[in-house]
């Protein structure tokens, strides 16, 4: 590790402690040369799959593009960032999880739907409705039925 203060590339490591959950290490590091002290993070490098479009062009997993049309979905909602963060979190490593090198739009479509149903029935919805390319009233309408608890449930 380089010193950013004098390029160095001798330091030691004075503490480490698990951050983020347990998913990041987090060490705070001395220069040997001019003795000034850094912060570091450390995490495990696991490959994103890439992704399928509908129109069969495969593009990066792009975890700003998940997070902006989960927060279109959610605006004006009354779920923190927190909460959307932690689904994101779900949803890469679900992705991870495939072992797949390429996965269809579709299926992350599919698991935004799922954490949006969990955050916000609404919000939901609201992704259901352009995810889904509602014509009109009707499809809403059923989309809305099927999140009614059924008599006996």
């Amino acid at each position: 590790m380089h010193c950013p203060f004098c390029g160095e590339t001798e330091t030691k490591v004075i503490d480490s402690r698990l951050v983020a959950e347990g998913d990041q290490v987090r060490r705070r590091r001395e220069c040997l040369a001019c003795h000034e002290r850094f912060t570091t993070y450390e995490i495990a490098e696991l490959l994103m799959p890439r992704i399928i479009k509908s129109d069969g062009s495969r593009v990066p997993f792009d975890d700003n593009k998940l997070r902006t049309g989960m927060q279109k979905a959610l605006e004006k909602r009354p779920v923190s960032m927190e909460d959307v963060e932690s689904s994101i979190n779900h949803i890469k490593h679900q992705l991870q999880a495939t072992g797949e090198r390429e996965v269809p739009s579709r299926a992350v479509g599919a698991m935004v739907m799922e954490q949006l149903k969990k955050l916000d029935k609404v919000a939901y919805v609201r992704f259901a409705s352009v995810y889904r390319d509602f014509q009109d009233l009707d499809e809403f309408r059923a989309e809305i039925d099927r999140l009614q608890p059924r008599q006996g449930e």
